[in-house]
């Protein structure tokens, strides 16, 4: 948010901008995270939607990305989550036909970034392989 802030600053004097945040699938399920993780990704696109209605106007637009699960060095770190949130986090995770890759993800950031994507704005872009199609 912090960061967010300042580029609006720079963004208004320019005229133009483009915010592209890091939700999750869990800011659009509400169910598959723990408690304060789910809230903190609802807020990520509370605050994309907000940005995006409040600025369009200066030209600039922000929308997100909400992977599921892609293997990231914070996910293989090894660190044994509670069991009971592991449990429920992952349930229907079987559904997946596989996991995302950071490249999958970096090439929708890089889309979203882009004049192609100059019509969405306030958008929450749904990178889950389908998951949350079932």
């Amino acid at each position: 948010m912090r960061v967010t802030r300042k580029m609006l600053e720079l963004f208004q004097q320019q005229q133009q901008g483009v915010i592209v945040n890091m939700a999750s699938i869990t800011g659009l399920t509400g169910g598959r995270g723990g408690l304060a993780y789910t809230a903190s990704k609802h807020a990520v696109v509370g605050m994309t939607k907000n940005i995006a209605a409040h600025y369009a106007d200066q030209h600039i637009r922000a929308n997100a990305i909400a992977p599921s699960q892609v293997p990231t060095a914070i996910t293989q770190s090894g660190k044994t989550p509670d069991t009971y949130g592991m449990k429920a986090a992952t349930k229907g995770l079987n559904l997946m036909p596989q996991a995302g890759t950071s490249e999958e993800i970096a090439h929708i950031a890089l889309f979203l970034g882009s004049e192609h994507a100059s019509f969405l704005n306030g958008a929450v872009i749904p990178a889950d392989g389908g998951w949350s199609a079932y």
